[in-house]
């Protein structure tokens, strides 16, 4: 009894809001949505399930999708009232388990109440159309269907006509509905007709056990209801040489960037996708496997595998779960990538599929040339964002097998730690006191120098050497600043830490202090320490026995430099200095 109070005032709530109109609430800033409950392929079967529907619940109207679909909505809600209505509804069994949010741009013309203001084109806001492009691809439009319905005996006969491919795909769709938990085969059992019964009995239907020809199509309507909602249509664009059904409700074409076509967002899901089209072989193939995961559209976490003909990367973060494949066939690169909003993944499972299985290669690729037009930036490729760390400094080698000395700073709150962007590192010790911090490649590496350092009392005012990624990898290569060495121990009196005359810039902090030998007499510190910003010209390091005394406590065997070794000529000691210099990055 208090379930059903509480779901008749949130009902009433709802339809207290409902009044108001979507108008308000776009005044209050909140966003307007509605709860999509069914789809149907008839105008006149549509009307009259929003009538049947507008029978016990407030709020029903029906709105045309696109492509000869009519959708059957509950609302406009705010987004947190929808959620609050979907799950009450749901649980009740009021409205049917496969229901969901759907958003003002997926609706169109209103059909029913008969007669009402169109509320979706109403509030939504008026965008300029885009300008098409030169080989503008076509979205294949399908056609209405209006399903007669049957007696038994005739269920039974359209029944025995249909593929095992047709008789599968209503044994998954009962599956998704969860009326079905048998094997995928083709057969109808008594199992699958058990389930047929209960779905019809369900839906309202005499439960016969034998799907009509019009239950049939009810059935696979509602488990196509995610690719509805989102406008999925066949898209054949001849500049890329590609035929795919994509999420045309949520996407539009916007231009060509070799390699890429890009169809961005014009919906509320933030959806986009992109077709890879380009010639080229195996070298060309991998080049984009790394190159994709250089981007943000291609988050760090997720399974990724290439062969020598294809390859796939997954990618998720807070924000986006992200697909790529692409395959090499006659000289031919092609393949796609979609990205979609994080907490939608039945649906998203369900549009990659769709795309998947459309995928077709068609004569052509794109334009080399296509795009060199537009806006240039080192920040992007093709036209889409480069992947940038949230903080990069500087470390560099103390063995042979690629272990990496560094500042602290650069591994705190990270989720995922590089060496020169491409090769992953742990923290095998981070004593955030000293500001020194010790890595591990997960794969052993094998540096062009490692680190000597030095076994003797350096001179003040001798003159010294930082190595470092000034510019936190932006050029490419490490740099050496010149200055001297002030003092070898802090203003506090640290023996530990050498004060130096140097013009350093924040990429620099961790860097190895080189002597004209190239000996290491210490390590880089930030020019900030402990809350106080030194000032300009002075810097301090941690000096080479500190060093080693950690590098020994964490297993490392450091080597010496010789006493006594002839100073090298700049040529050498930059040579020598970025053979052991490693650009370290923090990525979130």
């Amino acid at each position: 009894m208090k379930r059903i109070v509480t779901a008749l005032l949130l009902a009433l709530n709802m339809f207290a809001f409902a009044l108001a109109g979507p108008a308000q609430a776009q005044q209050a800033g909140q966003e307007t949505v509605w709860i999509q409950i069914a789809a149907r392929p008839s105008l006149a079967d549509a009307q009259q399930e929003a009538q049947s529907y507008a029978a016990r619940l407030p709020d029903v109207a029906g709105f045309t999708l696109g492509a000869g679909w009519y959708g059957i909505v509950l609302g406009p809600y705010t987004r947190q009232d929808a959620e609050r209505v979907l799950q009450v509804y749901r649980s009740e069994g009021q409205i049917p388990r496969d229901s969901f949010i759907a958003f003002q741009a997926n609706l169109r013309n209103q059909f029913y109440p008969v007669g009402a203001q169109d509320q979706a084109t109403a509030t939504a806001p008026t965008t300029a159309p885009a300008v098409p492009q030169v080989s503008e691809p076509v979205v294949e439009s399908q056609p209405q269907i209006t399903l007669p319905d049957e007696t038994p005996a005739e269920a039974r006969r359209s029944e025995r006509l249909l593929t095992r491919e047709e008789r599968e795909e209503l044994q998954i769709a009962l599956k998704a509905a969860g009326f079905y938990a048998a094997a995928i085969d083709g057969a109808f059992g008594r199992g699958t007709r058990r389930s047929m019964s209960d779905w019809q009995s369900f839906k309202g239907f005499e439960p016969t056990g034998v799907l009509t020809t019009a239950q049939r199509q009810v059935l696979l309507d509602d488990y196509n209801a995610p690719l509805i909602s989102v406008g999925m249509a066949n898209v054949i664009d001849t500049g890329a040489g590609i035929s795919m059904d994509i999420p045309a409700g949520e996407v539009a074409f916007s231009g060509y960037e070799s390699p890429f076509a890009h169809y961005d967002s014009r919906g509320s899901l933030g959806v986009r996708v992109l077709m890879i089209s380009q010639r080229g072989d195996k070298n060309t193939l991998f080049g984009l496997y790394d190159i994709m995961q250089t981007l943000e559209i291609v988050p760090l976490d997720g399974p990724r595998q290439r062969g020598n003909d294809s390859f796939t990367i997954e990618g998720s973060n807070g924000q986006i779960v992200s697909h790529t494949e692409a395959r090499l066939q006659n000289g031919e690169i092609k393949g796609f990538t979609l990205i979609w909003p994080t907490g939608d993944e039945d649906r998203r499972a369900r549009v990659l599929a769709a795309m998947q299985n459309s995928f077709q290669r068609l004569d052509g690729v794109l334009d080399a040339a296509a795009g060199s037009d537009v806006r240039q930036s080192v920040d992007l490729v093709s036209g889409l964002e480069v992947r940038k760390p949230r903080l990069s400094r500087t470390g560099f080698f103390v063995d042979q097998n690629g272990a990496v000395v560094t500042t602290s700073d650069v591994v705190a709150g990270c989720s995922r730690i590089t060496l020169d962007h491409g090769y992953q590192a742990t923290v095998a010790a981070n004593n955030a006191e000293d500001g020194l911090a010790i890595l591990q490649p997960v794969q052993n590496l094998a540096p062009m120098a490692v680190a000597g350092f030095t076994t003797q009392t350096p001179r003040l005012q001798s003159e010294i050497a930082v190595s470092g990624f000034s510019y936190e990898g932006i050029l490419g290569a490490p740099s050496l600043t010149f200055g001297t060495l002030a003092d070898i121990k802090s203003l506090d009196g640290n023996n530990g830490v050498i004060r130096l005359d140097l013009a350093a810039q924040p990429g620099d902090a961790g860097g190895p202090v080189l002597d004209a030998s190239g000996a290491v007499l210490g390590m880089l510190l930030p020019r900030e320490i402990k809350g106080r910003q030194l000032p300009e010209g002075v810097s301090f390091g941690i000096n080479a026995t500190a060093l080693r005394n950690a590098i020994t406590a964490a297993g490392i065997a450091s080597a010496d430099q010789s006493v006594g070794a002839a100073p090298l000529s700049n040529e050498a000691l930059v040579r020598h200095a970025s053979g052991m210099t490693v650009l370290v990055s923090c990525w979130e």
